[in-house]
C-alpha cells in the first residue's frame, strides 16, 4: 500500500466539499477543473475511494449536487446507442486494435464526446462532477483533448478528474508513461 497514497486521500474529502472548490476560490479566472493523479496499479483502491467519497460527501455536504461520470462506461453507452459496440467488438476480432481505433477515431471524437459528456453530468444540474474511467477508454479518447473540449460545456462547474498517471501541474502522463500534450488548464487537487 502506497503510504504517500493514503495521505492524499485523507484529504480528497475535504478537498471537495470546501467552499473555494465549488466557488472557484484562488483561481484568478481559471477554469475550475483539477485533477487527482495517482499509481494506475492503484485502479482499483481508487474506485472504491470514489464510492466512499460518493456516501460521504452528502453526509457532510446534504445540499452538494454531486454526479459521477466513468469515462468508460459513457463511452460504451453512446457506442450502444450509436449501434457501434457490436460491429466494434467484430471488427476488433476481425482486423485488430489498430483498425478498431481508426474506425472509432470519427463517432468517438472529443468534441462529439464532450457534448455526450455534457449529457451525462448535466452540469447545470450540479455542483461538481466527479470524472474517471480515463485509462479504460485509452487509447480511443486522450483524456488531455477531452478536457480541453470540456471547457465550453462545464461552464462554472467544478470537475475533477481521477487521473492514473502522472500529472505534474503542465502535462498528463498516462499510466506514468505515455505523454500527452501539454495541458495548462487544470489544478492539482491533492499536491
Amino acid at each position: 500500500m502506497n503510504d504517500n497514497l493514503t495521505e492524499r486521500l485523507n484529504v480528497v474529502l475535504e478537498k471537495l466539499i470546501s467552499d473555494d472548490l465549488i466557488n472557484g476560490r484562488g483561481l484568478g479566472n481559471e477554469i475550475a477543473f483539477y485533477i487527482f493523479d495517482y499509481p494506475p496499479e492503484e485502479e482499483l483502491r481508487i474506485r472504491d475511494h470514489i464510492e466512499f467519497l460518493l456516501k460521504q460527501i452528502p453526509m457532510h455536504m446534504p445540499e452538494l449536487r454531486v454526479i459521477h461520470v466513468d469515462l468508460f462506461d459513457m463511452v460504451l453507452d453512446h457506442m450502444r446507442s450509436r449501434n457501434l459496440l457490436e460491429p466494434s467488438y467484430k471488427l476488433q476480432r476481425d482486423k485488430g486494435d489498430e483498425a478498431l481505433v481508426k474506425a472509432l477515431k470519427a463517432p468517438l471524437k472529443e468534441d462529439k464526446l464532450a457534448q455526450v459528456f455534457k449529457e451525462v453530468a448535466r452540469p447545470d444540474d450540479h455542483d461538481l462532477v466527479l470524472v474517471s474511467g480515463i485509462g479504460g477508454v485509452y487509447p480511443m479518447l486522450r483524456s488531455h483533448s477531452l478536457l480541453n473540449n470540456l471547457h465550453a460545456v462545464m461552464g462554472l462547474k467544478p470537475l475533477v478528474m481521477f487521473f492514473p498517471g502522472r500529472y505534474d501541474g503542465q502535462s498528463l502522463s498516462l499510466f506514468g508513461e505515455l505523454s500527452d500534450n501539454n495541458y495548462y488548464r487544470a489544478f492539482k487537487l491533492v499536491p
